[in-house]
């Protein structure tokens, strides 16, 4: 069975070398479900790594459905991708209602080849698992990361193996999220062939800062960040000379 890790940063993705782990996931930003890493940590890790690398296409926390310049930018990274050697590609779009928006994935999986191409957890937002795992067999993806469209793969459990069977060998069913030490082997015993996890274990470094850096409104996965038009404006006015 394989063993990827999703490494959220350098330290990680070294660590799962060390440990013996067969493949790297690559993102940032873990605490909102992972975001396109930089180009220094894609280049730095390919760099010191000797295990295959997949990299996380997502240009931003929250939905999955992109604007164009969102999309653009998603198929330059992409592109850097391939430029600096990676092997795979971990990405995908959707629709406005959340079903794949299939001219643009089949996009992205074009423009990855020859890398491999893992359609990422918006899977588990899309309202028909069935249709989706449809449309993602005839696009030929390599794989699908999914939780069984609930918080856990291990509660998942019923319609991964329902997907597994119905992809056959035409496709991989990844299933990721809460998979660990101590429910790793319910996968294996179902005939899965390979898994996705964090292996992350919080430590403490350092006592909590006076000053917190991060805004939980900002969490909240329903809400899109942009900045504001009319607030910049009233701010100018406010400052000019």
């Amino acid at each position: 069975m394989i063993l990827e890790i999703c490494a959220s940063n350098y330290q990680s993705a070294i660590n799962a070398q060390n440990a013996g782990a067969h493949r790297i996931e690559l993102c940032s930003e873990l605490a909102v479900g992972g975001v396109t890493p930089s180009y220094g940590l894609i280049h730095q890790t390919l760099k010191n790594l000797k295990i295959p690398v997949f990299v996380l296409i997502r240009p931003r926390s929250g939905n999955f459905t992109y604007s164009d310049a969102e999309f653009e930018i998603m198929k330059q990274d992409i592109q850097i991708c391939k430029d600096l050697g990676c092997k795979g590609i971990v990405s995908g779009v959707l629709n406005l209602d959340n079903t794949i928006d299939i001219e643009r994935t089949k996009q992205l999986i074009e423009l990855s080849k020859p890398m491999a191409f893992t359609f990422h957890r918006a899977f588990d937002r899309t309202p028909n698992p069935y249709e989706s795992l449809t449309h993602l067999t005839e696009l030929k993806v390599d794989r699908i990361l999914t939780s069984g469209q609930v918080t856990s793969a291990e509660k998942g459990i019923l319609l991964l193996k329902e997907l597994k069977a119905l992809a056959g060998d035409k496709l991989s069913i990844l299933p990721g999220s809460g998979i660990n030490p101590k429910n790793v082997l319910i996968f294996k015993d179902a005939g899965f062939k390979e898994v996705h996890c964090s292996a992350v274990l919080s430590s403490k470094i350092m006592d909590a800062p006076s000053v917190p850096m991060n805004t939980p409104e900002f969490l909240n996965e329903g809400k899109e960040l942009t900045s504001n038009s009319e607030i910049i404006k009233t701010m100018l006015q406010l400052i000019k000379n």
